[in-house]
């Protein structure tokens, strides 16, 4: 499979003609022209503003769940798209995203905590640290798009457990 930066009319119909494609591409946010990652990463926060609520063993579940759907669903949009990892499918994001806000539902802490997540986890994603971008380059297929995201969010977690520690 080839990456292309756009979607053709046809993919992007084929994309949205499954749940499986709807929840890949971050419900639309995905299909932004531009910055995918970050809009994907942007829409993930309002779900988290609910999900944030949640008791911790609950949002681990769903945390799970969501890993697990979300390789489902980026393998599927895969086959659709006939691309591997589009920058269109950004559940990734999505999971990685609410990983990263984790430290903020064990320490209270101001809205820029929010800001200051997003922007780590941002910053994991595109940079690719190791173990990041090895695990990027060797996993394929719907496991490989969603893993190298989810290790972002850890690490963009344990930095803003440690911003947050220091503050404190």
């Amino acid at each position: 499979m080839i990456e292309r930066k756009t979607l053709t009319a046809a993919q992007r119909r084929a994309l949205l003609a499954s749940p499986a494609g709807w929840l890949a591409c971050g419900f639309g946010s995905g299909l932004a022209p531009v910055a995918q990652g970050t809009f994907g990463s942007l829409a993930a926060l309002l779900p988290w503003l609910l999900l944030r609520t949640l008791p911790l063993p609950v949002y681990a579940l769903v945390l799970a769940a969501g890993f697990l759907i979300g390789v489902w669903a980026c393998n599927a949009a895969e086959r659709a798209l006939g691309v591997a990892d589009h920058r269109s499918v950004v559940w990734d994001e999505f999971i990685g995203q609410w990983l990263a806000l984790l430290p903020l539902l064990l320490v209270p802490a101001p809205w820029w905590g929010i800001v200051a997540g997003f922007a780590l986890f941002r910053l994991f994603d595109v940079w690719k640290p190791w173990p990041i971008g090895w695990l990027d380059r060797r996993l394929k297929g719907g496991l490989g798009v969603m893993v190298d995201d989810v290790v972002a969010g850890v690490f963009a977690a344990v930095a803003l457990a440690a911003l947050l520690r220091g503050l404190a």
